[in-house]
Parts: structure tokens; C-alpha cells; sequence
């Protein structure tokens, strides 16, 4: 492969894979900590860089409703958002998922107002979380580059046809420069070819998108949608493993590291991750017997890995980085346990919420929550969930 290694901020990264993946069209409204995506975009459109149509709009809820529009006419679509932003999309990403509309959105994933806060946790898709779009999670910089291309690959795949939502932590990855490798446009113009709508929108061939659904056809449409959507886990393995073979990065829905003989393992998602990768190495270094699993694909949910790569487990401890207010804590621990909950043996599992609002969490704390869950073991009831790092 022809790649090129540069020193890149990360936000610039998912401009410069935009601009590779030659789209028609992008439209979106700044907010932090995403805006610098969208700021470079516009850069290379105005300079001639990227033969593109950008447009400003008053909102996030009017850019991913010219999305819409852009992408049911047939043009390769792109935008980004972050925390308000996406909660104001809320009432269109309903609209673009059940009609099939294959856009591409990148996450600056920041915590929800109120108080009002600008840093990082996943309290913005979270909330999200079952509008039915294809939802990954990136660990670092490369990956944010390399799921880019590969999502526009996946959402406009006739056997998807699902928009793709790329998430990055906000700050911890989107505004820190990383070392990177780039590919050549020749190596993306052969992994991504032009985009061919299956059905578009255009006067001399009229057609309807997004009718009126009576209740006779309502619960079938929904249904279709879900089969649709769970049908795209075999065709984002499929493009996942073409990426490594053109690159030699290979990705999987749920990522297992130092798991060897491991009777306790942690669960993360995004960033945290490589933070989490630390501590382990560390507890292994003095004979902790100690795990860990990374989620990247959180929809569709990878059911059958996760089961197969809990087996043999004691213990599960799934950090989370977002609060279910009112729930059981955080929403990715609630989705494992409904996973493994029919499962004859099952690792016992504790729950943590931290990093919320970009609370620091360093390594330090997560073998504190190693520690805890291990005196937990010994008790016969917990709390169902536990905050790391809260001031009494």
C-alpha cells in the first residue's frame, strides 16, 4: 500500500477522509468540540480541494435535514455534530435511519447540558442509542481515518443502506495531534467506489420516500428496519476485513486484549480504552489476573461475541462513561446484562460510571475499580451501580 505517516490533529484526520471518500455533499452547523471537522471541509471546498457542496444552516436540525434531502436525491453525504447538536438532529436521525438514507455522521461524543458542559463522556449518544443508525467506536486517531472511508463503504452497500455514525471522544481524541498513517487516493478510489443510490429522488422518475405509515403498515416497516440493521453486521465484517488487508489494520466488533487465562475482565468503549489497555498491563505486571474488552461496534450489538469472549469469566466490570438517569446506571452495562442474562454461566458483573462531564480517570482508578469489584466477590449483594471519583 502506499501510505504516508504525518503528525495530524484528529479532527482534520476525518476532513482529510472526507475529502478521500470525494463526497457531494456536506452540511452542518459548528458547535464544540466538532467544529473544527466541519471548518476544514469548508476550507477545502472554498479552495478547490474537494469539488463538493458545502452548505450552511441555521441548525443541527436543519443541516441533518438537508442531509436528508441531499442523500435521497443520490449524493454521497457527510456531517458532523456533537452533545445539543445531536440532541437537536434527534427528531431527523428517526427520519433518515427508516428511510434507509446511507449518510455518514461523525460524533464529537461531549456530555449534555445541564450544567452546561463541553467535555467529553457519551451522554450524547447514548441518548441516541436506538435511533437506528450504525453506531462505531474509535479508540484513536487512525482509527477515526480508517472507519471514515470504511463507513461511507458500509452505509451505501445495497445490503445496508443504513446510515453510520463514527464517534470519537471530544477533546481526548478530536483536538490532540496523533501520528497517522494516510493512505493514497488510489488505494481509497479501489476500496470505495461511486456511490449508485438504489433509489433517489429526481422529477423525471417520481417516487416516494418516507409516506404515511397507518398502523397496518407501521409494525412492518419497524420490523423491516431491525432486519435490516442487524443484517449489516456480516457486511461491516466484510468491509472491515478488506480494509486490513489493504492496510494491514484489522478491526472487530468487540476487541479482546491480554484475555489470556483472565478470570476478571474489564468492558470500555472509545478513547478510554488505550487508558484502560495501561492499566492492565500494569495488574498483570504484578500478577493480577486481569482482562480487557473493547466494544467497537455498538450497533448492530455484536450478541454472539460478546458471549463467546465472556466465557470463562468470573467477572465483568463495564465501565461506562454515560448515567441512566433513573435506570440501573450505565446503558452499556444494562445491554451486556440483557445479553448474558439467559446464558447458563455467566460471569458476575459490576457496573462503574466515570468520566462523566470529562472527569479524569487515570489508570490509577481503573484498577481501583479492579480492586472493588474483587472485594465484591466475596459479597452475595451490590449496589447495581457504582460512580468512581464523586466528591461526598
Amino acid at each position: 500500500m502506499t501510505a504516508k505517516r504525518v503528525g495530524m490533529e484528529v479532527s482534520i484526520a476525518v476532513s482529510e477522509a472526507v475529502k478521500m471518500a470525494n463526497v457531494d455533499c456536506i452540511a452542518a452547523y459548528p458547535i464544540t468540540p466538532q467544529t473544527h471537522i466541519v471548518e476544514h471541509l469548508s476550507e477545502l471546498v472554498a479552495d478547490g480541494e474537494l469539488d463538493a457542496e458545502f452548505i450552511p444552516v441555521e441548525s443541527e436540525h436543519s443541516a441533518l435535514s438537508v442531509c436528508a434531502g441531499t442523500s435521497a436525491a443520490g449524493a454521497r453525504t457527510f456531517t458532523a455534530t456533537s452533545s445539543q447538536g445531536l440532541a437537536l438532529m434527534h427528531e431527523i436521525l428517526f427520519i433518515v435511519s427508516g428511510m434507509r438514507l446511507p449518510i455518514v455522521m461523525t460524533v464529537a461524543n461531549r456530555a449534555l447540558s445541564a450544567p452546561l458542559n463541553i467535555w467529553n463522556d457519551h451522554s450524547d449518544v447514548m441518548a441516541s442509542r436506538d435511533c437506528g443508525w450504525i453506531q462505531i467506536f474509535t479508540e484513536n486517531g487512525q482509527e477515526v481515518f480508517d472507519h471514515t472511508l470504511c463507513a461511507f463503504k458500509i452505509a451505501e452497500d445495497h445490503r445496508v443502506l443504513m446510515p453510520t455514525i463514527i464517534n470519537l471522544d471530544g477533546f481526548t481524541l478530536s483536538h490532540v495531534v496523533e501520528p497517522l498513517e494516510l493512505v493514497g487516493q488510489e488505494l481509497v478510489d479501489g476500496f470505495l467506489p461511486p456511490y449508485k443510490p438504489l433509489y433517489t429522488i429526481h422529477p423525471d422518475k417520481p417516487i416516494t420516500m418516507g409516506a404515511f405509515g397507518m398502523p397496518e403498515v407501521y409494525a412492518e416497516a419497524k420490523k423491516a428496519q431491525e432486519v435490516a440493521l442487524t443484517n449489516s453486521y456480516p457486511v461491516i465484517l466484510e468491509i472491515w476485513k478488506e480494509w486490513g488487508q489493504l492496510t494491514g489494520r484489522h478491526y472487530h466488533p468487540l476487541e479482546a486484549y491480554r484475555m489470556e487465562g483472565a478470570k476478571l475482565a474489564l468492558l470500555t468503549m472509545g478513547s478510554f480504552s488505550e487508558m484502560a489497555m495501561e492499566a492492565v498491563d500494569r495488574m498483570r505486571a504484578r500478577g493480577i489476573s486481569v482482562g480487557l474488552l473493547k466494544l467497537r461496534l455498538w450497533r448492530p450489538l455484536p450478541v454472539e461475541q460478546i458471549r463467546q469472549l465472556v466465557q470463562g469469566l468470573e467477572m465483568l466490570v463495564i465501565v461506562d462513561r454515560a448515567l441512566s438517569v433513573g435506570g440501573t446506571g450505565g446503558p452499556v452495562s444494562s445491554e451486556i446484562k440483557s445479553v448474558l442474562y439467559q446464558q447458563p454461566k455467566r460471569p458476575r458483573i459490576i457496573s462503574f460510571i466515570v468520566g462523566l462531564g470529562g472527569r479524569d480517570c487515570p489508570p490509577e482508578q481503573i484498577e481501583e475499580m479492579v480492586n472493588q469489584a474483587l472485594k465484591m466477590k466475596r459479597k452475595r449483594k451490590t449496589e447495581e451501580f457504582t460512580m468512581i471519583g464523586v466528591r461526598e
